[in-house]
């Protein structure tokens, strides 16, 4: 049965239906007032809208007009000309006080998308927001800015758990979700629906928001429920097709719609598999393709300008400060890494994977994360990366199975990352993590198969929201796998996300999980919550 809507979630349905109503309220400028623009036929925010990258005085706000998102040439139905939108953001949800507003240029180039750069805003504030075109009102969505970060920063050490917090440490909190691996075509996308419904103050997608098959091109176990856009995504206009078809779910809407979000892609967003300029389909012109997918990519993502693609290059790797309480450091781990060892794929016995010389991160990329860990005063550390960091042999008894497209094709490089880690001073580091299709909780050591050896930091790894289809949950393979790495104390093979509720003393995450998404309307409940204390690199 649908859980009751929110009242945010009705607020935003309702301006949605309001048509061209306004209402400015005596708190609107000038400037801010949305005044007609040049009429379009039917409703262009059929892909919704979105914001992100918080900062402690601005945000992103984002959206993409569509007449008809699924026009075979990836331009939503709009005719090939720029469209003014106007927009507005405001303190309340009525906007009886709007206190930015302006006109941005929706260009054709660009798929008619839309980033505004709001600044000089309020540290630490929920606000709301809206555009118009063509004389339509998109719906209303919440965001908000990040806490200010005090100047200095409070120096806090990773093992003075105890040690007393300073006053804007000891009343900050954050609640945020982690989210990840949406195939369309394997079931509905309810999991967005009930994580909108906990409003968390922020949402952290750690890739594979789209995927790049063909129509039944990678099936799930239970078979496909809906279907792709035609072909696979090669040309521009195939992805930017695709990504219409996955903005227009109501659910993944209504997800955008409720707290901004940060994003970094992983490899469907391009190719499976993909490493570098290495495709791992062999196909001709891949720099093209990358390029294609970067471009559509940035057009349908709430990014700053600093992600705009330069051809087959995009910075997704960057910062983000929530106060004194966290620092989110997200992480491209895709465009710098070396090839696959061993032709990739699930290997025993590669010893290709243990090269010191191998990279996945690259080493700027690397440098830049361990600096970031070194200065940040941050209470706790936010790593959020795509793949399984942890060491997971996936062979019962003697010998080791591994994957050669996470972490552990890459053994040397994340021994050196966690001793970095270790080194950095940084307090509470978690890396938070996508790609699996199941959740996981694990401690981080810089020897997994030395039980004696030092426990860096805490991962812990959102299942998919939709991808592979009905979980399910195995209790004799868990039981087998977590033998075999006991330094995993949880797995779930059902859908779901993470929602984190971060505080100075402890980080509590609930994995939430649905028992079905080939039919709408599951619920979802906390299939575990599991605690980190502050102070100390291990769950409870």
């Amino acid at each position: 049965m649908e859980q009751t809507p929110s009242r945010r979630t009705f607020l935003s349905v309702a301006a949605a239906g309001a048509g061209g109503l306004l209402l400015t309220g005596a708190g609107a400028t000038p400037a801010g007032a949305l005044t007609p623009s040049r009429a379009l036929a039917a409703d262009p925010f059929t892909l919704g809208i979105a914001s992100g990258d918080p900062s402690a005085d601005g945000v992103v706000l984002w959206t993409r007009l569509a007449l008809d998102p699924l026009g075979p040439n990836g331009r939503g139905g709009m005719p090939s000309r720029d469209v003014d939108v106007r927009w507005q953001l405001a303190t309340d949800e009525r906007f009886s006080r709007v206190v930015r507003g302006g006109t941005e240029s929706a260009r054709w180039r660009r798929a008619h998308s839309v980033h505004v750069e709001v600044d000089g805003l309020e540290p630490g504030r929920e606000y709301f927001y809206r555009f118009r075109a063509g004389g339509r009102l998109s719906p209303t969505g919440r965001t908000r800015t990040a806490p200010a970060v005090p100047s200095p920063r409070p120096s806090v050490s990773p093992s003075s758990a105890s040690s007393v917090a300073p006053a804007a440490l000891a009343s900050a909190s954050l609640t945020f979700a982690v989210a990840a691996c949406a195939h369309y075509e394997h079931g509905f996308y309810t999991a967005y629906r009930r994580l909108a419904e906990q409003e968390p103050d922020l949402v952290l997608h750690l890739g594979d928001y789209m995927y790049e098959y063909g129509p039944r091109g990678y099936t799930a176990l239970g078979g496909s429920v809906r279907q792709h856009t035609p072909g696979p995504c090669v040309t521009l206009a195939d992805y930017r097709l695709r990504h219409a078809q996955y903005k227009s779910d109501a659910d993944l809407q209504e997800a955008h719609a409720v707290a901004p979000w940060l994003v970094s892609f992983d490899d469907h967003e391009i190719e499976n598999n993909w490493a570098a300029d290495v495709s791992s389909s062999g196909a001709p012109a891949f720099a093209r393709r990358r390029a294609n997918a970067f471009q559509a990519y940035y057009e349908n993502m709430p990014l700053r300008r600093t992600s705009v693609p330069g051809g087959a290059a995009m910075r997704v790797h960057r910062r983000v400060d929530w106060g004194p309480l966290a620092r989110f450091h997200l992480l491209d781990t895709r465009q710098f890494r070396d090839d696959q060892a061993c032709e990739d794929g699930l290997r025993s016995g590669c010893d290709d994977r243990l090269a010191s010389g191998r990279t996945l991160l690259g080493r700027d990329q690397r440098d830049w994360l361990l600096d970031g860990l070194a200065t940040s005063g941050a209470r706790w550390n936010l790593v959020g990366q795509q793949i399984l960091m942890a060491q997971r042999d996936v062979k019962v008894g003697p010998g080791t199975e591994v994957n050669m497209d996470s972490w552990d094709g890459y053994a040397a490089e994340r021994t050196r990352l966690l001793t970095g880690f270790q080194r950095s001073g940084a307090a509470n580091p978690v890396v938070l993590t996508g790609d699996a299709h199941m959740h996981h909780a694990a401690d981080l050591k810089l020897d997994f198969d030395d039980p004696d050896s030092p426990r860096v930091a805490v991962e812990l790894v959102a299942s998919s929201i939709a991808s592979d289809g009905d979980g399910y949950r195995d209790e004799g393979r868990i039981a087998e796998t977590i033998a075999e790495n006991p330094h995993i104390s949880y797995l779930d093979q059902r859908r779901g996300y993470i929602v984190c509720r971060v505080t100075a003393e402890e980080l509590d995450a609930d994995f939430r999980v649905l028992e079905h998404i080939s039919r709408k309307g599951a619920p979802a409940k906390t299939g575990a919550r599991l605690t980190i204390p502050a102070g100390q690199a291990s769950l409870t």
